[in-house]
């Protein structure tokens, strides 16, 4: 197949710049004062060549070979807006995020139509939704750090990625942060972290740096996705302090490339014993680092990313050739 072109969102800044790497021409559409899901190639992060924006007004007027949508605004408004009535029949995947939020066994997803791939991004979460008649694929994350970021944790201090933590409330984890604080020297970095005597926002191709100085990365979220920050922090090499909920429980090997609990006071003990053992905590660099290398190779995910675009579109392009191809809705009845 010649390569394909695919029209998508700009809904999580990191996981596109990524999912960019793939052997696929990405476009995202913009619009003139860069609202939610309308900011094309902004931001900071340096964009690949093959990720291109476009006017969301002119989006009708170009050729694509699949649309992928990345949330439920995307998908439930956003297609409408700006997609002809022949590209809304085209290939379609939905890439969800998250977790379901209403109930964590028994929340439909928004899609329910088998004309549509739902790619989940961990295991947990595709465990979760109800995906109803729609197929599903685990595409699980993939990142890179450049090969001089290394682990030296000489800061006998921890270190805590998240953005708009005081916002985001207990589901990210803002009160067991406050707890922990108090009896473990932790740095906050991230969007808006100043609000919580935090260090601010460092660039996507600093952190790596600025994290390998840390004894270790402690994750305090409740119940979200296994973010990116995590996964990085481990390609780099900090043993990783975190919660043993949802892909974290996977992720994370006790004893081997970090802790993770349900139990805030023996994760405090981890901590302590990390700042005061640097031996330690090396030996868990090296498997965390190792783990990440082995689980969230960049390679595999554009690999993987490839195989479900190129698959959705042979699927597509076999059957409208045979004359059978439908739009979902009528697939399904």
């Amino acid at each position: 197949m010649t390569r394909l072109r695919v029209l998508t969102w700009h809904i999580h800044g990191s996981y596109l710049y990524y999912l960019a790497h793939a052997n696929i021409d990405f476009v995202v559409p913009f619009k003139p004062d860069r609202p939610e899901g309308y900011g094309g190639r902004g931001g900071t992060l340096p964009w690949p060549d093959n990720l291109q924006e476009l006017p969301a007004e002119e989006v009708r007027r170009h050729e694509f070979d699949c649309i992928l949508f990345q949330s439920q605004k995307n998908y439930l408004e956003d297609q409408y807006e700006i997609l002809s009535e022949k590209q809304r029949l085209l290939p379609r995947i939905y890439l969800e995020h998250d977790p379901p939020r209403h109930s964590p066994t028994d929340t439909p997803h928004p899609v329910d139509d088998p004309g549509v791939l739902l790619v989940h991004v961990t295991p947990f979460n595709e465990l979760m939704w109800d995906s109803g008649s729609t197929p599903t694929r685990v595409i699980e994350h993939g990142v890179s750090v450049p090969d001089d970021a290394r682990y030296s944790g000489e800061l006998e201090r921890g270190l805590v990625i998240i953005n708009g933590l005081r916002s985001r409330g207990r589901r990210l984890g803002v009160d067991i942060f406050e707890r922990v604080r108090a009896e473990v020297p932790l740095d906050l970095v991230g969007m808006e972290s100043e609000t919580m005597g935090g260090l601010g926002e460092v660039g996507h191709a600093a952190l790596p740096y600025f994290a390998s100085r840390y004894r270790f990365l402690f994750n305090p979220i409740r119940y979200t996705s296994l973010g990116l920050a995590v996964c990085e922090a481990m390609m780099v090499g900090l043993p990783i302090i975190g919660l043993a909920t949802t892909e974290m429980a996977t992720a994370v090997e006790n004893g081997v490339s970090g802790y993770v609990d349900t139990d805030v006071s023996r994760l405090v003990q981890h901590m302590k014993r990390l700042l005061n053992d640097r031996g330690e905590a090396q030996r868990l660099s090296e498997g965390a680092r190792t783990r990440a290398r082995q689980r969230f190779s960049l390679e595999r995910f554009t690999r993987e990313w490839e195989d479900a675009i190129r698959s959705s579109v042979q699927r597509w392009r076999a059957a409208d050739a045979e004359g059978i191809w439908m739009p979902a809705g009528e697939a399904a009845q």
